[in-house]
């Protein structure tokens, strides 16, 4: 898969439709036009070959600078695959078994308590019946929170120790962690689903296993193998910031029009042009829509990059897209209902990934054993192994959940098949 993203192959000769795929850019362009999105670059890609990219709108709408191939992207959330896949490579390594306690290396974890009742500032706890493993991690079903969620009163205790969309200043990982461990767990440990700080956690654990900091450990196991050199926690001393994508909020649109619009964030998004003290496993990369196509093809290739450097083991990369959930029951079953950058129903979850396990459940046109993960500005990522088919998504909006990007990129995908 080359990085360039106008080597392209003709769509019929990896079976989709150019026509049909042209539907895709034209409902995304709508989104634009409405004034609803900034603009957009979406690749799609069958077979290991590039077959589409769609480019419209801008990346700086005020001051008219358009999406281009470099622009650079705040994939929030999509760093968290990038963590798991770095973590799954120590383990092949035997630096860690997956159900071991954390508290073997973090032992901050050790006496964490768990909320049972009462509210954020005279809350009720226990004691751990059972630790967090490194497993809970990889699969969120640690008991950890964000405090953005504003549905539980741990949440509230995030909020309030400085944990909301950002992290107390000048916090490295290790305070951070620290900080974590001194606030209640949701939940017992294994016992829930609940998206969170968890794969934070789990990169300091791969910099404690791995004795680097994570910008380190990502540019050994994965940026450089796969040639991902536009991909780094925040923009780099050389990199030229008018590259980098404007950040805005959705808010409610005006009589007659739209329901949403659009605001510029920028405070918020100001924390991407500077490499960050805190290395966040779970959030924090930016990154080029060609770089993170490496690795998305990466996996669509079973932990192989383009160049034929092997990342992770097949039969790990396997294992980590199959449904971790006990019993094999959805995200609806086991998860808790709230925010989160997947559906529930019909949608399980592994090492790192979601993945749609019923598509009729689903309620989208696509294939079982479909993985995915998207970031908090809008960005996402699937892969479908059954098509062999891979597709990415840039745009900077927040929150990931004011349009049905994702569900309309299967659909409008799948229609394109010959």
């Amino acid at each position: 898969m080359t990085q360039d993203l106008t080597v392209q192959t003709d769509p019929a000769e990896v079976g989709l439709d150019a026509d049909r795929l042209q539907r895709l850019d034209r409902r995304l362009a709508r989104w634009v036009d409405d004034g609803r999105l900034p603009g957009f670059l979406v690749t799609v890609a069958r077979h290991g070959r590039l077959a589409h990219v769609g480019t419209y709108g801008h990346r700086h709408v005020e001051d008219g600078l358009p999406v281009t191939p470099d622009t650079r992207w705040r994939i929030y959330s999509m760093t968290k695959p990038v963590t798991s896949v770095a973590a799954m490579s120590l383990y092949e390594e035997g630096a860690f078994g997956l159900t071991d306690p954390i508290s073997r290396w973090l032992p901050e974890f050790a006496d964490t308590r768990v909320y049972v009742a009462g509210s954020d500032l005279k809350p009720v706890t226990e004691p751990l019946t059972e630790p967090i493993r490194v497993w809970h991690l990889l699969t969120h079903t640690s008991g950890l929170t964000y405090g953005f969620h504003r549905a539980h009163p741990v949440d509230a205790m995030y909020r309030a120790a400085g944990h909301e969309w950002g992290t107390p200043p000048g916090a490295d990982a290790a305070e951070v962690c620290r900080q974590f461990a001194s606030i209640p767990l949701v939940f017992q440990p294994g016992s829930e689903w609940n998206y969170g700080v968890s794969t934070d956690v789990l990169g300091r654990l791969v910099e404690v296993l791995a004795g680097k900091p994570l910008d380190e450990v990502f540019a050994e196991r994965v940026f450089g193998p796969l040639g991902m050199h536009e991909t780094s926690f925040g923009l780099r001393p050389d990199d030229d910031p008018a590259l980098l994508a404007r950040l805005y909020g959705a808010v409610p649109g005006r009589p007659g029009g739209p329901d949403t619009a659009m605001v510029p964030l920028d405070p918020m998004g100001a924390a991407a042009l500077s490499k960050p003290a805190f290395l966040a496993g779970g959030s924090g990369l930016v990154s080029t829509a060609g770089d993170y196509l490496r690795f998305a093809e990466m996996l669509r290739a079973g932990g192989v990059g383009a160049d034929g450097t092997r990342v992770l083991g097949s039969r790990t990369l396997a294992h980590m897209v199959r449904n971790h959930l006990p019993g094999d029951v959805d995200l609806e079953t086991f998860g808790r209902p709230l925010f989160a950058e997947t559906p529930l129903r019909g949608v399980g979850f592994g090492l790192g990934f979601s993945m749609v396990l019923d598509p009729a459940r689903y309620g989208v046109v696509s294939s079982p054993g479909d993985y995915s993960w998207g970031g908090a500005a809008s960005t996402s990522f699937h892969v479908d192994p059954v098509e062999d088919l891979t597709v990415t998504f840039y745009t900077q909006l927040l929150p990931s959940s004011t349009l049905p990007i994702r569900s309309y990129l299967r659909a409008l995908t799948n229609q394109a098949l010959l």
